[in-house]
């Protein structure tokens, strides 16, 4: 048995535009209905979603009967003892691809990818889990860290006066722009599309293009994510599930109701 091939990181590598789905209803059932529906991936939230351990292996393994989505995971937090406990705990699920939210330096970044690689590269501990079917995957351990995705959330004030340094790191393949938080960081709560707010998510794409790297966000609002789109976002979530349930089941009680 050979060990998966990680196709939205080789897409990511090759600037292929990667259209994705945030997931945070935290349910196998919607899961699956979403992994029928076409996008190139499905980022399960493990940071303001109700998801464990178990309920992100249910979705891992709803999403893995259909390939052509790609199954991504974020972390409830990515740096310290807490943050590399869990990123070990993501990966030995099969997760290839974990996005690590508020990354503020370089150093973060560097612990991050420490976390997701096996020795010498990094400190992840060995364990012969879901990612090795259960060790049946020939040479896992030792080919591994080259399947590994990792995507940093740069959504703050300081995490953007260190792009630079942050996109810069070897074993950072993306560098995600979370707008709610910068919005917040940057005194304009609530508003992504405050002038100061897109003039820096745009500085901050143009950066980490620079770096070599994807740049990526979630935007539900159409124009504004096709604007990112066209100025070289690579990995672009353009809905959240919990928002299309909401948004759809307010539109048709209105339609009846009034």
């Amino acid at each position: 048995m050979q060990n998966p091939v990680n196709a939205f990181k080789q897409a990511l590598a090759q600037k292929r535009l990667q259209i994705g789905l945030w997931l945070g209803l935290a349910s196998p059932y919607t899961t699956e209905i979403c992994a029928l529906a076409g996008f190139d991936w499905l980022l399960v939230d493990g940071e303001h979603a109700p998801n464990d351990l178990q309920s992100l292996l249910a979705q891992l393994q709803v999403i893995a009967g259909y390939p052509a989505s790609h199954a991504i995971a974020r972390v409830p937090v990515g740096h310290g003892h807490v943050g590399t406990a869990l990123i070990k705990q993501y990966l030995d699920l099969g997760v290839q691809t974990i996005l690590v939210p508020m990354v503020d330096t370089a150093e973060q970044a560097r612990a991050v990818v420490e976390a997701a690689r096996y020795p010498p590269q990094g400190i992840r501990g060995m364990a012969g889990a879901r990612a090795s079917r259960w060790g049946r995957i020939e040479h896992y351990g030792r080919d591994a860290n080259e399947q590994i995705c990792v995507l940093v959330q740069a959504e703050t004030r300081t995490a953007l006066d260190n792009i630079d340094a942050i996109a810069a790191v070897d074993g950072v393949d993306g560098v995600f722009i979370g707008p709610a938080d910068l919005s917040a960081s940057l005194g304009h709560v609530g508003q992504a599309d405050h002038p100061q707010v897109r003039a820096a998510i745009e500085l901050a794409f143009e950066r980490v293009l620079r770096a070599g790297k994807a740049p990526g966000i979630l935007m539900i609002e159409p124009a504004l994510a096709r604007h990112y789109i066209d100025l070289g976002g690579l990995f672009v979530a353009v809905g959240l599930d919990s928002q299309l349930l909401a948004s759809a089941s307010a539109t048709l009680s209105a339609r009846f109701k009034t």
